[in-house]
């Protein structure tokens, strides 16, 4: 079974989101969309014909989207079939959050490392 298959999005919060996002555009080049960050899109080998996308945002410091982690960013992992990851993580002792999120852009699950880093799971949409 293939675990993680590659990075969907880096996400951090600052405490002037907004002017973050400003010196990330002006000095590095990040073109910000509305929704506050920039997806890059790029072709995985395994499926040429489809796109492929890694996500960077930048969220206000007191974002609810890091739910109950207390770092100051979250890591997105693309995996390939997030209900028998999940399953696979739980009997290895991960501590899984019982939420599976299901969203246009696919299905989100959330379990914590060892240091207490909260990482996001990944499931793409077809086509993504």
């Amino acid at each position: 079974m293939k675990r993680v298959t590659g990075i969907g999005g880096i996400f951090f919060k600052a405490q002037d989101a907004k002017a973050l996002r400003a010196w990330y555009q002006q000095h590095l080049g990040i073109e910000i969309s509305e929704w506050g960050g920039h997806a890059f899109v790029w072709r995985d080998a395994e499926n040429p014909e489809g796109n492929g996308v890694t996500v960077w945002s930048i969220f206000p410091s007191d974002t609810p989207y890091f739910d109950s982690g207390d770092k100051p960013f979250m890591i997105n992992y693309r995996v390939e079939n997030l209900d028998q990851l999940l399953a696979q993580l739980r009997t290895e002792g991960v501590t899984v959050e019982d939420k599976i999120a299901e969203e246009e852009n696919g299905r989100f699950a959330w379990i914590f490392d060892l240091e207490g880093n909260r990482v996001e799971l990944w499931e793409p949409a077809k086509g993504m």
